[in-house]
């Protein structure tokens, strides 16, 4: 939180700049492409349709921020845009061939429901969707497999298993929740590493269920940190938290964010890979601003509900740092012709994919978390413990009369030299 009210005063204007723009260029996009179009990533700047995609897995992120633009400013229009490009997806709850309906369904249908949208018909839409992800359950090794191989499990996971706990809530289904359970676990003990770093992919041997290595896919190296695999997880077991109530779920949260607060730069936008080189076409100098957008937003979720509060005020104000840095530096305002939000982002750096561009997710949780902060700064609150409060000097009245009128003594320029001292 700024120390100041001139200082909360100016980031309060400066997110609120970022967020206007942010709808902006997402207006401008639903003006220049046709209604059944999912932007996915830019290149020079430019979004199209001609990009390589593996799955449509990204296609939630783009109604997502309608919805929370709905909500920020109450603008029905935003809310008919949102619901006009969900409704396309809602086939997608059967889909078994990914492993990200939470991307999906998350962002878009369980974001209508919390805007008041009818239950009768959500509901059961995320009930599947859970209930689908659930399939992908590998019962030797206990996880959820990726959408690679059956004995790959990812750290995106954490950020879908959301919909199997929210399934197995909605239905009292205690299958679905020991599921669930069993692939946090699973993922707690196999990809996050004992600093808090954590790999993208853990392979499995399938016979035994034994984890026999970590990999990666978009990493420098298998061993090596991922930034934003660091950021799904911190923000998925912070999420598992909420939904499980899972203490263990929290420490891991928390384990991750020392480590991410502790290995990026002060400015809090994160290198693509905490373990690349120094030079080369992999350099550490490539920035990804989606990795920071999707940190900062479990950041301010996870300062919610960690117990140590002098830990949740650092995740709080570096949160707020990284989207001032964001806001100041990377939106796409600053680049001529340039049709995305935030500029930065990387989709894939190995197959040179999206590569210091915008990426629709590091759009969607870019916009969630200047929604959470704008809240946040305009409502000024913090724990109790840490409210500032006004000081006032200590009262006179122990005084006798006479020495409550004082003077303060002479300055040390005003005093004589100590004998012996040498004076220029």
């Amino acid at each position: 939180m700024p120390s100041s009210m001139h200082e909360q005063e100016s980031l309060l204007t400066t997110l609120e700049n970022a967020f206007g723009f942010a709808q902006d260029q997402v207006s401008s996009l639903l003006e220049k492409y046709p209604g059944d179009y999912y932007p996915m990533y830019t290149v020079n700047g430019q979004f199209g349709q001609d990009r390589k995609r593996w799955t449509h897995w990204c296609d939630g992120f783009y109604p997502g921020m309608m919805f929370i633009f709905a909500e920020a400013t109450g603008d029905e229009d935003w809310l008919n845009a949102a619901i006009r490009y969900t409704t396309p997806l809602e086939a997608r709850q059967y889909d078994r061939a990914v492993h990200d309906l939470g991307f999906l369904f998350f962002s878009t249908h369980l974001r209508w429901l919390e805007l008041g949208g009818p239950a009768e018909h959500i509901q059961p839409l995320l009930v599947q969707a859970g209930k689908t992800m659930a399939m992908r359950f590998m019962e030797q090794g206990q996880y959820l497999r990726s959408f690679v191989e059956p004995a790959s499990l990812f750290i995106d996971i954490m950020m879908n298993v959301g919909t199997i706990f929210h399934a197995g809530m909605e239905t009292e289904d205690d299958h679905l929740l020991d599921i669930a359970n069993k692939h946090c676990q699973t993922t707690r003990r196999t990809i996050v590493r004992g600093d808090g770093s954590t790999s993208h992919e853990a392979i499995f041997d399938l016979n035994s269920g034994e984890c026999l290595r970590q990999s990666t896919h978009q990493g420098f190296r298998g061993d090596s940190c991922w930034s934003r695999g660091l950021a799904w997880s911190l923000y998925g077991f912070t999420r598992s938290f909420l939904q499980s109530g899972q203490i263990d779920y929290l420490q891991t949260a928390m384990l991750n964010a020392d480590y991410y607060l502790e290995n990026t730069p002060a400015d809090g936008v994160t290198p693509w890979d905490y373990d690349a080189p120094e030079s080369g076409p992999l350099a550490k100098s490539q920035v990804d601003t989606s990795a920071c957008a999707i940190a900062a937003s479990g950041l301010l979720d996870l300062a919610e509900v960690t117990p140590d509060r002098t830990k949740a005020r650092a995740y709080q104000d570096f949160a707020l740092t990284s989207l001032k840095t964001l806001s100041e530096k990377y939106l796409g305002h600053l680049t001529p012709g340039f049709e995305g939000i935030l500029n930065g982002g990387v989709y894939h750096i190995h197959k040179n994919l999206g590569v210091h561009e915008a990426v629709l997710f590091g759009e969607y949780f870019f916009v969630e978390a200047l929604h959470k902060a704008l809240d946040l700064l305009s409502e000024a609150t913090l724990p109790a413990e840490m409210k500032p409060s006004i000081i006032t000097p200590y009262p006179e009245d122990s005084l006798p009369d006479w020495a409550k009128t004082w003077q303060d003594g002479p300055t040390e320029e005003d005093l004589a030299s100590p004998d012996g001292a040498q004076t220029k």
